[in-house]
């Protein structure tokens, strides 16, 4: 599961672009502006739009996103916007970016992250075609399933 976990985190967006609507490249994909928040970890991020409610996923939540990344070059390598279709994921067994950043968010929450390479691929020696360095993350958390019950 985690392996489909993260084939879909990192398929390339120009496979299938079924809706056409690509998602413009953000203005300050290069990094966090000075207005972003960070954690210790070196996570960043801006809060695109409020979500609802105060309930947070937990690394053993399913969620279900839209989302987009680009490189710091601006060149986009995954999208689920572009995709047409939103995914869902086991939370803890993302890349601790995503693991970290979701669990702030709250459903229906959009949120533009910065994940430092160390807390995305650079130290996954078994994702070597995955990109490297920071990456940036649009996120819509759409669904929060409660795995506990």
């Amino acid at each position: 599961m985690l392996v489909l976990a993260l084939m879909g985190l990192i398929a390339c967006a120009e496979h299938g672009a079924d809706n056409g609507d690509v998602p413009p490249v953000p203005e300050n994909v290069e990094g966090p502006p000075p207005e972003a928040e960070q954690s210790d970890s070196g996570l960043a991020w801006i809060v695109l739009s409020e979500g609802e409610g105060d309930r947070h996923p937990r690394p053993e939540d399913q969620i279900t996103v839209h989302y987009s990344g680009w490189q710091t070059d601006g060149e986009m390598f995954d999208s689920s916007v572009v995709r047409g279709e939103p995914n869902t994921f086991p939370l803890g067994q993302l890349i601790e970016g995503w693991v970290e950043g979701l669990q702030l968010m709250t459903e229906g929450e959009k949120r533009r992250f910065w994940i430092p390479g160390e807390l995305a691929y650079d130290k996954r020696p078994d994702r070597p075609d995955a990109p490297k360095g920071m990456l940036v993350f649009d996120v819509e958390l759409i669904e929060i399933h409660d795995q506990s019950d």
